[in-house]
């Protein structure tokens, strides 16, 4: 039997007559002659069917070839250097699995966003789209991987929960059984925290849920968002950690999926400018900075996304803007001992005006003050009896943050909106397909 190859691997089988199981994306016809357009989830190259070369019967089947017809092509491999894939394969044979039954939906004119997000399912089939979650799993790789390396334990945190995480507001709740409302995961952090005092450093990685009524380029409902804490952290340790996470991600991204990346006409330049250490202000200076800009913003305002974008845009990598006041930061978060009217807390902002992709903080490990902030957030104390529990039982220093996937994929690959960064984006207006 021919041997089946991935057409990443074409390159290893030059001159060797080989099986390619795929999908013709495109083709056109030159009188004796078909150029077939085919791809495998791991590549593209060009199949050409030549009169000449092969039985009538298999020239006609590659005439009746319609776009996203499945195939088993057999033919020999050449290389050719004015082909964009660097390869080329002459056919002998096509064998035929699927003939679509009818028209391919997306063809080669423009389309809608709505159109294009209905039908999702198709969508991801484009080249475009491949290279993105190629890049988008080269990321959360690298994510792993830098963990491993700094002997992380990885920790599954519940999806369903009876505790409130950020903002009650801003949850999607749902009525568990016999024992009330339950609500889907705003945040992993507080079993993190948990997981931190047995195991010192954890993470997780794995779907968050936000019913916030946001309509930006930069927000979605269900989102993959990588956590991390940290036992004997300060909130310096933390972001130097967040630093070197960071550059690492950008560093692997950049040896194994540049391709990608100039694929879809990413500048890489900007790209190779991170590297830790970041820039850094505290939220004092960044508000002087922002009224300097004209931006109608005062002490106690938050920092909304117009105003990331108008910061980051003065730095050529990430900016760490540091110690929020505590009023608009969650109740978790420790205040600064020499200030308590600021929280040792932290927001990494991409550059390219791609805004938070981090937040982070130190955690009050004081029983009392943290009993003290769950009632200034309205929130029922007994929901948070075991947490409150993690200070009453050998309590120390902590620190953690949050990484938003979609976000990071979004800047790296500087999209113009966050929901091609996931494969089914979830936004107050969709979730079909």
């Amino acid at each position: 039997m021919t041997q089946w190859v991935y057409i990443e691997d074409v390159a290893d089988h030059v001159g060797e007559k080989i099986e390619i199981r795929g999908w013709m994306f495109n083709k056109r016809s030159s009188g004796k002659i078909h150029f077939l357009q085919l791809r495998d989830g791991t590549g593209f190259i060009q199949a050409i069917v030549e009169k000449s070369s092969v039985d009538e019967e298999i020239f006609q089947i590659a005439a009746s070839l319609r776009i996203e017809s499945s195939v088993m092509i057999e033919g020999i491999i050449r290389e050719d250097k004015r082909s964009p894939y660097g390869y080329e394969m002459d056919v002998k044979n096509i064998e035929v699995v699927q003939i679509p039954i009818e028209d391919y939906p997306i063809s080669k004119k423009d389309h809608g966003v709505d159109f294009l997000m209905t039908n999702r399912h198709l969508w991801l089939r484009s080249k475009k789209q491949f290279h993105i979650l190629l890049t988008r799993n080269e990321i959360i790789r690298a994510v792993r991987e830098f963990y491993n390396l700094k002997k992380f334990v990885l920790v599954d945190t519940p999806i369903l929960t009876g505790s409130i995480g950020e903002c009650s507001g801003e949850v999607f709740d749902i009525e568990y059984f016999d024992l009330g409302k339950a609500y889907l995961a705003q945040t992993g952090q507080l079993y993190l925290e948990a997981a931190a005092m047995a195991l010192g450093k954890v993470f997780n990685l794995g779907p968050t849920f936000r019913a916030e009524k946001s309509k930006t380029r930069r927000h979605l409902t269900e989102f993959w968002m990588n956590e991390a804490e940290m036992a004997y952290y300060s909130s310096d340790d933390n972001m130097e950690f967040q630093e070197e996470l960071v550059s690492y991600v950008v560093k692997k991204v950049l040896e194994r999926a540049s391709d990608h990346l100039m694929a879809i006409d990413r500048d890489l330049k900007p790209l190779e400018k991170v590297k830790a250490p970041f820039p850094r202000m505290s939220y004092d200076e960044a508000i002087k900075l922002l009224q300097k800009k004209d931006f109608d913003i005062k002490w106690g305002d938050d920092i909304g996304g117009d105003e990331e974008t108008g910061i980051s845009e003065e730095f050529d990598k990430p900016v760490m803007v540091y110690n929020y006041p505590r009023n608009i930061k969650a109740f978790y978060m420790q205040p600064d001992p020499s200030n308590p009217e600021v929280v040792l807390c932290n927001d990494m902002l991409a550059p390219e005006g791609y805004g938070e992709i981090i937040g982070a903080s130190q955690r009050i490990h004081d029983p009392d003050l943290l009993v003290e902030r769950i009632k200034e957030f309205n929130l029922p104390v007994e929901s948070y009896d075991w947490y409150i529990d993690l200070r009453k039982h050998g309590t120390v220093p902590h620190s953690g943050f949050g990484m938003g996937i979609e976000r990071l994929v979004a800047w790296i690959c500087k999209l113009d909106h966050i929901r091609e960064a996931i494969p089914f984006a979830r936004t107050i207006y969709r979730i079909h397909p």
